[in-house]
């Protein structure tokens, strides 16, 4: 192999555009003009390309026959073997460099332009929501049964979190209840039913150590649920300009749940509403067909508040249809140009009247639309007057046939009763004459014996 000719990029910038170029498989302008002046009445002569991509495009714009097989790896894994020796002047050291170079600005480009980036930010934020969420439960009940000891009937007054570690950290001890205003955490019943708890609590006496933790646990309760409502208004605006039709509806929740557990908004909107449906009860579906059982009719689409709002007989009903929205609402973010929810909303709409079809309910909505088509299609139509020319004249039959046929009905009803009656009086005599028998048998055999 000898080197026929060489050209080499002037910076970085023209290598990395040349790189991508080449990674999307279209030719650069440099390569271009490089092959134009390099190769010239060769009609006869086979350009050995390692990329198929590139070599199709340069058959297609300069015409040139282009190999690019299996065969051609091998060749150009011994080129750059002995690519040092074939290029002068250039050492291994600025080779290696040169090529890390080149291979960090290509990756740096890749993750700026990549189009599963912003799904990445509502996979990672809706993962970290869902560990948050454990967290904070698991605080919060270390922090009611821990202070449950000094004040253990507040934990029955204040049941949310954030009040409740909101409230120990102003009281601290129950005895200065009386004295804090908690206008700010609680509402008025509320703050008057803990002051009266706390004069009359049954809760043991606590140190100060102890008080000084407890403070430092209410404190991380606190700090993690700002935080974890930050997260979720952040989520919320994500998916609100990511998925507008998918959040417009099955919320934003469920929506980035589904995103995650697809993988990104594009593979996702690849799915038939019969694979969304069932998302997140592959374990359920595997079971049942292993078991030949009835396979699960819905996964994360249950969570939906469309489906909360159907019964439970509806249920699986509705997440059909849902996700048959789901799956259009889908391909409108991933692929549409539009940046509306239209066809969320309207989704919604039609998913909702549904529901209240299935449930006996009239939809407001709905009555308002069929109301407007009739008032549009109500016509006047001339009264019509009855027509007495198009009766039938009903001949009426002979006095005698009308008796005859009167006698023969009665006939039949006083012949079906006395039948019965036999039939009854012949299994009547039948079942006699067995228990007869059976006692005479019975008998006989006593007096054998």
């Amino acid at each position: 192999v000898k080197l026929q000719a060489f050209e080499k990029f002037e910076n970085t910038t023209d290598a990395l555009s040349a790189v991508t170029g080449i990674v999307e498989g279209k030719m650069p302008k440099n390569l271009k003009s490089f092959l134009q002046a390099e190769i010239k009445n060769m009609d006869k002569e086979q350009l050995i390309i390692s990329d198929p991509k590139l070599g199709s495009s340069i058959s297609k714009k300069l015409g040139i026959k282009v190999v690019s097989d299996s065969t051609v790896q091998d060749l150009y894994r011994g080129i750059r073997e002995q690519f040092e020796s074939l290029v002068t002047g250039l050492s291994h050291s600025d080779l290696s460099a040169m090529s890390l170079g080149l291979s960090h600005s290509l990756s740096r480009y890749k993750l700026k332009f990549s189009p599963d980036k912003v799904d990445t930010m509502i996979v990672q934020a809706i993962a970290l929501l869902d560990d948050l969420d454990k967290e904070l439960n698991t605080y919060a009940m270390r922090c009611k049964e821990w202070y449950g000891w000094h004040f253990p009937e507040m934990n029955k007054i204040i049941v949310d979190n954030l009040a409740f570690a909101k409230v120990v950290k102003a009281i601290g001890y129950r005895t200065n209840a009386h004295e804090t205003d908690l206008s700010s955490i609680l509402p008025e019943e509320l703050e008057t039913e803990v002051k009266e708890a706390a004069e009359i609590s049954m809760g043991t006496e606590i140190s100060e150590e102890d008080l000084l933790n407890i403070f430092g646990l209410c404190e991380q309760v606190i700090n993690i649920t700002e935080y974890r409502n930050q997260l979720y208004e952040y989520l919320k605006n994500r998916m609100n300009a990511i998925a507008p039709n998918l959040t417009a509806l099955v919320g934003e929740l469920v929506g980035a749940r589904l995103i995650s557990h697809a993988g990104s908004l594009i593979h996702l909107s690849k799915q038939p509403a019969s694979t969304i449906q069932i998302l997140g009860a592959e374990k359920a579906l595997f079971r049942a067909l292993k078991t030949k059982h009835n396979t699960p009719k819905y996964g994360l689409l249950y969570h939906a508040s469309l489906v909360g709002q159907a019964g439970p007989k509806h249920k699986a009903k509705v997440a059909r249809l849902l996700a048959a929205k789901a799956a259009l609402a889908l391909r409108m973010d991933a692929l549409g140009e539009s940046e509306s929810n239209e066809v969320g909303v309207d989704g919604r709409t039609k998913v909702e009247a549904r529901i209240d079809l299935l449930e006996g309910r009239v939809s407001a909505r709905a009555n308002k639309d069929t109301s407007a088509q009739n008032q549009s299609k109500f016509k006047l139509n001339k009264t019509q007057a009855y027509n007495d020319d198009a009766d039938v004249a009903m001949t009426e039959a002979p006095v005698e046939e009308k008796k005859r046929k009167i006698e023969e009905v009665e006939d039949k009803e006083e012949s079906e009763p006395k039948k019965a009656k036999k039939e009854k009086k012949e299994k009547k005599d039948k079942k006699e004459k067995k228990d007869k028998k059976e006692k005479k048998e019975k008998k006989e055999k006593k007096s054998k014996d």
